[in-house]
């Protein structure tokens, strides 16, 4: 090869050397420091298509391919979900409402339809349940409880919290299953009070709540599977850190076009100020 390109021997490996000792180039290695502090961010959760998302919003124009090469020179690995069983008690003779969302997940305006569904999270102190509110117009979490006991005020201060913070009109719609904690009295009560639609899904389909199971499928895989808790309020503070700060605020959404619910909602209340 060398006779053919006219060039010394030991020019081609003068040449070799120096490019094996060549060192990375100062934008590539500030990129490999970005993936991983993203990916230390998030908790190992962002796949390639996040990871390029994140680091577009960042000014790094690279591609899905780029950012799944930069995340395997970078050493880091998106943590893989494990398999979690749903139950749910629809087996009462309490009153249930009528499916009014029927399966319509995509909302124009916020404060017009929230879902809303509970689970657990296993602690050495015992179970610890969770429930929550999410606004389907930005899928933000805007209410959520937690207790160590399923009752019907768990579900009540979840709902509370979100009238609290959103101040919605009449006519909001609250979608569920048909557990008995949300068709229970004082449910039913809380509901009527603040004028708002009651809805649920219909018996065995958990397709009829997708949203708010999808985010308990996320909760699991990005935070509680990792986790061992010692009390039910080591896992509370880490829960309400996960909601608060890290899902609600910079957690990138799919559906959002790949931007946090806080984000979403400000650029939307940005852009109709532009407008008016």
């Amino acid at each position: 090869m060398c006779d053919v390109l006219n060039v010394t021997c030991n020019g081609y490996y003068s040449f070799m050397r120096r490019s094996l000792n060549k060192p990375i180039e100062p934008l590539h290695e500030e990129m490999l420091e970005w993936v991983q502090d993203i990916a230390k961010a998030s908790g190992d959760t962002y796949g390639s298509q996040r990871m390029k998302a994140a680091m577009n919003a960042l000014g790094y124009p690279i591609s899905r391919n780029k950012a799944r090469k930069l995340m395997k020179e970078a050493g880091t690995q998106v943590k893989r979900q494990k398999k979690y069983k749903v139950t749910t008690n629809s087996n009462h003779k309490l009153p249930v409402f009528e499916n009014l969302l029927e399966r319509q997940f995509n909302v124009e305006q916020p404060d017009q339809a929230y879902v809303s569904d509970i689970t657990y999270i296993w602690t050495q102190e015992g179970w610890l349940y969770l429930a929550v509110v999410i606004d389907l117009y930005s899928r933000k979490i805007v209410g959520w409880s937690m207790s160590s006991r399923m009752k019907a005020q768990l579900v009540c201060d979840a709902l509370k919290m979100a009238l609290w913070q959103r101040q919605p009109g009449a006519g909001v719609i609250h979608h569920s299953d048909r557990g008995s904690q949300y068709a229970s009295k004082e449910m039913r009560r809380l509901m009527k009070t603040n004028k708002i639609k009651g809805s649920m899904s219909r018996k065995g389909d958990c397709w009829d709540n997708a949203v708010v199971e999808s985010f308990f499928g996320t909760l699991k895989q990005e935070r509680v599977q990792w986790q061992n808790y010692q009390t039910r309020y080591e896992a509370q503070q880490d829960i309400l850190n996960y909601i608060s700060m890290f899902y609600n605020g910079y957690r990138l959404h799919s559906y959002l076009g790949y931007k946090s619910p806080n984000q979403y909602e400000a650029e939307q209340i940005a852009n109709l100020k532009l407008v008016a």
